[in-house]
């Protein structure tokens, strides 16, 4: 079920990072044109740097599910089997900590539990925290900054599920190497 899950979720990730290079490569064009033109439409600017912030997170997330991220290989090549098995496992589990660790650093940045506590008065947050996240805007574009952030997130627990399916595969891989082994 979750192996099912994870695939389908980097499916759409890839998917939505695909969808989001065409829109920073037409709002760069767009940008192009109307500066050429003495018009320039400056949040175009801010949008494709958010943009490409997302397209990255979804691009990442979907990159570590496949585990075909840049890697120097030499060393572990050169290793035994079950050795080169291990430290693949090291590195999902390492993944799996990074996304638990930033899951968890979301969740006192955005603190929903106090948002909720407070009725979702922005104000009475602010005051009670001292965190002003949910009340600062974009420059150009005027959104609030919390919608452009919410990419860490979903990209925390997206890549937390990758990392468990990948730990469930890799000690698959484990028994089966001492099985054939013994």
């Amino acid at each position: 079920m979750f192996k099912r899950l994870s695939a389908g979720i980097a499916r759409c990730e890839g998917a939505i990072a695909a969808g989001l290079a065409a829109v920073i490569s037409l709002l760069i064009l767009l940008n192009i044109a109307t500066r050429s033109m003495g018009h320039a439409l400056y949040w175009t600017d801010e949008l494709a740097i958010h943009a490409m912030i997302w397209m990255t997170f979804f691009t990442t997330s979907a990159v570590l599910k496949r585990r075909e991220g840049v890697a120097v290989t030499l060393l572990v090549d050169a290793l035994p089997s079950g050795i080169r098995q291990g430290l693949h496992f090291f590195v999902d589990a390492m993944v799996l900590f990074f996304a638990l660790f930033l899951a968890v650093l979301c969740w006192r940045w955005y603190d929903p539990a106090t948002l909720w506590a407070t009725g979702f008065d922005i104000q009475a947050f602010q005051g009670e925290t001292f965190n002003f996240m949910y009340s600062e805007t974009s420059r150009t574009l005027g959104v609030p900054k919390f919608w452009v952030w919410l990419c860490l997130p979903i990209f925390a627990v997206s890549l937390a599920l990758h990392a468990v399916v990948n730990l469930i595969d890799g000690l698959k891989g484990l028994v089966g190497a001492e099985r054939r082994l013994a």
